[in-house]
């Protein structure tokens, strides 16, 4: 029918297949009923929803990216950490290596350096007690410018010996407390014929014989008094004074030079030569004839004697006198001959011994009976240290351990040692009392620094020495000076005076 609609009527054809794209985007298109303007509505909104995981797929694939990125990342990274690990831990093994060798080396720098100070300060003390030993004072005489009074040139050997006492003495009582430390040395140099007739020419001497049995009774009296005939030559003659000058002047022992040159000038040129700042208190002029001016012109000291030995002139301008003032006399001279002939010396019968003279010095100490109480030894400010009870067997086994094993004094006796690891000795070991008083004993072995300076109450090391047993210093290799022992020790033919021994 035309025109007319009618359902039944309708011929229905097949329903085509779509695409999923297509049924997509056709949603809603063909619905029955539907309109145009909710077609456009339906289709935009799948296509939001398509854009949206379109945009999330890239954001997946994106992760996926990133994700395997850092994976690569992160296992380079662990690599590149893993070989510096390797690295850090070989540097971390070779550092601890070198620590060792460095602990080691410090360890023996430090033994090396007290051995080094123990030696230097050894051969400080070495020097200060070679000094003290064998203490002189030397008299270098020109004899033919300094001249014995007549009275003991005519006495022959008497006068000899009577002149060579009172020169001691007069030269010890220059040295004060120390005259007793101190040995007195005389050298008088002269031509003996040509001073003999001088002094025979002006009456000072009956004969020539005389003055050589004075130099024979002065030689005699002290074995270190000499007179030395030099012959002809007045260029020898002070030569060999200026030599043996500065020979002793060299020497530590010489406590002073005494030299009997007042007369001559041309001595000034060596004195000025000789003395400085150091050396201008070790020497001194004896005066007998009048200083010459160009010697007085340096400074040197000077002493004169003139009143009781030498003679204040020049040979040939002197008379015979008296007794000198202030001289010992030696019994009656009534019996004794004009002159002794020098060959008769060892023919004749011996000379009486010469005069008891009252010196000025301090009595040699006489041997004390062993029944004598001996007051205790008092070592200086600090006093004696107390006394320790040590087990010998427990001594000699603390004595075994060697290197690293020995037990560290400090940590031992004062508590923790401060040098903890860097110490090389041992800190472990749990001693007991016994051998705690051992360790002790051990540690005074060596002396302390201050010593009886040292005001620490608790001091470990030793204020004098610990090992002298009724006098005699038992420790073969003492570390103390002999001024930190009793007087009178004796030591072992080891002993170095205080040296660090290797």
């Amino acid at each position: 029918m035309n025109g007319q609609f009618s359902l039944l009527g309708r011929e229905r054809s097949p329903p085509q297949q779509q695409q999923p794209d297509q049924f997509i985007m056709g949603i809603g298109g063909n619905t029955v009923g539907g309109s145009s303007a909710g077609s456009n509505l339906v289709s935009g909104n799948i296509m939001g929803f398509i854009h949206r995981f379109q945009a999330l797929q890239i954001a997946r694939d994106s992760s996926d990216t990133l994700i395997k990125d850092l994976l690569v990342y992160a296992k380079e990274a662990e690599d590149k950490l893993r070989t510096e690990n390797n690295r850090l831990q070989n540097e971390l093994d070779e550092a601890k290596l070198d620590l060792t060798d460095a602990r080691a080396a410090q360890r023996d720098l430090q033994i090396q350096l007290q051995d080094a100070e123990g030696r230097a300060a050894y051969y400080s003390q070495g020097a200060d007690l070679y000094r003290k030993q064998n203490q002189y004072v030397v008299a270098l005489i020109d004899g033919e410018g300094l001249v014995f009074k007549p009275e003991f040139l005519r006495q022959g050997i008497e006068g000899g010996r009577r002149a060579a006492t009172t020169f001691r003495m007069l030269i010890l009582e220059q040295c004060g407390d120390h005259a007793n430390e101190i040995q007195v040395m005389v050298k008088i140099v002269a031509n003996l014929a040509t001073l003999a007739k001088a002094l025979k020419a002006d009456g000072s001497i009956q004969n020539e014989s005389d003055l050589r049995d004075f130099f024979v009774g002065f030689s005699q009296c002290l074995s270190s008094f000499d007179f030395v005939d030099i012959g002809t030559g007045a260029s020898n003659l002070s030569s060999k004074i200026k030599e043996s000058a500065n020979w002793h002047m060299g020497n530590l022992n010489c406590r002073h030079v005494l030299l009997g040159v007042s007369h001559d000038p041309s001595y000034a040129q060596f004195l000025d030569d000789v003395l400085d700042d150091n050396t201008k208190d070790l020497v001194t002029v004896l005066e007998g004839v009048p200083m010459a001016r160009e010697l007085s012109k340096t400074m040197v000291n000077k002493i004169n004697y003139t009143n009781t030995l030498f003679r204040s002139d020049r040979v040939g301008k002197v008379a015979a006198s008296g007794p000198p003032s202030g001289l010992v006399t030696v019994g009656s001279t009534e019996n004794v001959p004009a002159a002794i002939s020098y060959a008769g010396v060892t023919s004749a019968p011996a000379v009486s011994p010469p005069p008891t003279l009252k010196l000025p010095l301090a009595p040699r100490q006489t041997n004390v009976p062993k029944t004598a109480k001996q007051p205790p030894w008092n070592p200086g400010a600090r006093g004696l240290d107390s006394p320790l009870k040590v087990n010998q067997s427990v001594l000699d086994n603390i004595k075994k351990r060697t290197g690293s094993s020995k037990l560290c004094n400090n940590h031992y006796l004062r508590g923790p040692c401060a040098k903890k690891d860097t110490c090389g000795f041992e800190h472990n070991y749990k001693p007991n009392a016994e051998e705690k008083v051992a360790i002790s004993f051990l540690a005074r072995l060596n002396p302390c620094t201050n010593g009886q300076e040292c005001d620490i109450a608790d001091c470990i090391y030793g204020h004098h020495c610990p090992s002298t047993v009724n006098g005699q210093c038992t420790h073969p290799y003492c570390k103390f000076r002999p001024d930190e022992h009793p007087a009178g020790t004796k030591y072992k033919s080891t002993y170095r005076n205080g040296e660090a021994y290797n």
